[in-house]
């Protein structure tokens, strides 16, 4: 059963990710539904999420950038708990904390040689994320195979830098993007 965020997203070609907490007014002037949170710490991530909210959109945190959070599963509860929508992590057991809360899932992968690309099929079957992202975005050949053989879209991140890159990712087979430079954000 796939996540009900799922169609938000489809809707969403780029999804700004917010690297520094100063960025984060430009990315909810974006006409999107989600902000990927790649920053924040225990004490300011709830003030963060409800800027989020206030602007309508929905708050999918990367756990493992949160300074101070542990890779625990008591972590995920503690980001719920903050009101965040979804949880993006490169650990299985925190994706599969994150299913069981009923929040969107993000395992994020890097493909970095072939060795990784073909464990994923494993990592996967380890948490059943709702959506994989590629790191790096520009890597369209994998995405299209990936697309292809695993059973949960992927989203393309990293390294995007301009127009034709979005648009190979999302041509090879990602439902959407994640990029960190606002000019990407509204394209």
């Amino acid at each position: 059963m796939s996540h009900p965020m799922l169609p938000l997203l489809e809707r969403t070609p780029v999804i700004p990710a917010v690297k520094e907490p100063e960025t984060l007014d430009l990315a909810l002037a974006h006409d999107g539904a989600a902000v990927f949170l790649l920053c924040g710490d225990i004490l300011n991530i709830v003030g963060l999420v409800d800027r989020v909210h206030r602007a309508g959109k929905r708050a999918v945190v990367h756990g493992d950038l949160v300074a101070g959070l542990a890779p625990r599963e008591i972590a995920v509860d503690y980001l719920r708990s903050c009101g965040a929508d979804g949880i993006i992590s490169t650990r299985p057991h925190i994706i599969r904390r994150g299913r069981e809360l009923g929040m969107l899932t993000v395992l994020r992968v890097f493909a970095i040689d072939s060795k990784a690309v073909s464990n994923l099929g494993k990592e996967t079957g380890i948490g059943m994320p709702d959506l994989i992202e590629v790191l790096p975005g520009t890597i369209y050949r994998v995405i299209a195979r990936l697309s292809r053989e695993l059973p949960v879209p992927l989203i393309a991140g990293g390294l995007l830098a301009d127009k034709a890159d979005v648009t190979a990712a999302l041509s090879a087979g990602a439902l959407c993007v994640s990029a960190s430079d606002p000019q990407l954000w509204d394209l």
